[in-house]
């Protein structure tokens, strides 16, 4: 599936270049009271233990040096998944990384310093949204995800697939638009976004280079619209 994962890359945010974006004083322990143990981050604390650019002051001319790849790092065990959520079925079961389940004001911090350079942050789309100011809160995205899942596995030919990029959310194909024998083609496909307020987008099966996205303006105009988008076969 690298394929359609990287056709279904979401756009990267601008990220936040204010000089000076750090966690400070936050500290990982060994088990956390939810039961996230190990290599992953307690509810408090970034993963991989201490605070983000521990380590700056050894690079005298330009600290941000040491901080930027530790933040990077930090990061990356933050939206680590374990290997068993392959057989999710839905986004509820990929929601077991750091980035869901510590405080927001702390996952908002390390995401900010992670995307320090420009780079882009992998990341799920309901926190780009949160960074940018156009979603009220983590839970709001957890339930757009919930009522997209119960609208589409309710119907026939769709299929959650949890193979997304690093960070994301998963999403969901129409099987039977994929074609049969030598013109199979990438089936159409729901995918939640943050480029726009409607939190929705499809893509239309296709055979090569992948189409724009379609802005489904949220889950009203995705019920009314899939009989359309099912005609697609």
């Amino acid at each position: 599936m690298s394929d359609t994962q990287q056709e279904f890359q979401a756009p990267h945010p601008d990220g936040d270049a204010r000089e000076g974006v750090r966690v400070s004083g936050v500290r990982m322990s060994g088990s956390t009271g939810d039961g996230v143990s190990g290599g992953h981050a307690s509810g408090d604390g970034p993963p991989g233990g201490g605070a983000v650019g521990d380590g700056a002051s050894s690079s005298a001319d330009d600290p941000s040096l040491n901080l930027e790849p530790m933040a990077g790092l930090e990061w990356s065990h933050a939206i680590e998944l374990p290997l068993v959520t392959g057989d999710a079925a839905s986004p509820a079961d990929l929601r077991v990384a750091w980035v869901h389940r510590a405080p927001l004001s702390h996952v908002l911090a390390l995401y900010r310093a992670a995307g320090r350079s420009g780079e882009r942050v992998p990341s799920p789309w309901w926190l780009r949204a949160l960074s940018d100011g156009k979603l009220e809160s983590r839970d709001a995205g957890f339930r757009i995800e919930n009522r997209v899942h119960k609208l589409l596995s309710r119907r026939p030919g769709w299929e959650f697939v949890p193979w997304a990029d690093d960070g994301e959310s998963g999403f969901w194909e129409f099987l039977p638009s994929e074609g049969t024998g030598d013109h199979r083609r990438m089936p159409t496909t729901i995918v939640n976004t943050s480029r726009h307020t409607g939190w929705i987008d499809m893509f239309p099966a296709h055979e090569s280079v992948s189409p724009e996205p379609v802005a489904i303006g949220g889950l009203a105009a995705l019920r009314a619209r899939l009989g359309e988008i099912e005609a697609v076969r």
